[in-house]
């Protein structure tokens, strides 16, 4: 997910908007669950400390339901996307979703479209892509875009393909 901050922090540049990204390991052992934030606003951020109240969350684990309080801080208007093959009612979440905005909740199989594109369980790139289309923060073409600077070539088309792909999953045009 550090990874994915840094592309949506340049994506939402590349948009004309102000943009932070940063993570959050602290202390924990390898394996712990990471952090990563991203700001984004249209003047400058000045701020540098960890997000309390996200307007969005992006769980690239679903495991982490069953660990640590996800939707901490959450308002109701905010965006939830999960990777996952499963509903939410499967994740045992359906009640915490249900206290979110309709239509502001998605599940898609990023992991499954990265292994399709990229041959790899690297999800960052379509969770970027579904997060376009769930929020409409930033335009696919510019999580495109910096997906190709990011990683010119084979590497970055693969990516744009799961991205792409997975925008239309979280617009609901086909299904992931």
């Amino acid at each position: 997910m550090v990874t994915a901050t840094e592309l949506l922090s340049v994506a939402a540049f590349m948009e004309g908007a102000h943009a932070q990204a940063f993570p959050s390991f602290g202390s924990e052992r390898t394996g712990a669950p990471v952090v990563a934030f991203c700001r984004i606003d249209d003047k400058e951020i000045r701020l540098r400390e960890p997000i309390i109240e996200p307007d969005a969350l992006i769980v690239q684990d679903p495991t982490l339901f069953k660990v640590i309080d996800v939707f901490q801080g959450l308002r109701p208007q905010g965006y939830l996307l999960v990777n996952s093959n499963k509903s939410f009612a499967d994740l045992h979440i359906a009640a915490q979703v249900a206290k979110i905005s309709p239509g502001h909740a998605r599940v898609v199989n990023a992991t499954a479209l990265a292994l399709k594109h990229v041959g790899r369980p690297l999800p960052n790139a379509a969770l970027l892509g579904a997060f376009a289309a769930l929020t409409g923060v930033v335009h696919l073409k510019s999580v495109v875009a910096a997906i190709r600077e990011a990683f010119p070539g084979k590497v970055g088309e693969a990516n744009t393909a799961a991205a792409t792909e997975a925008f239309e999953a979280a617009a609901g045009r086909v299904e992931a």
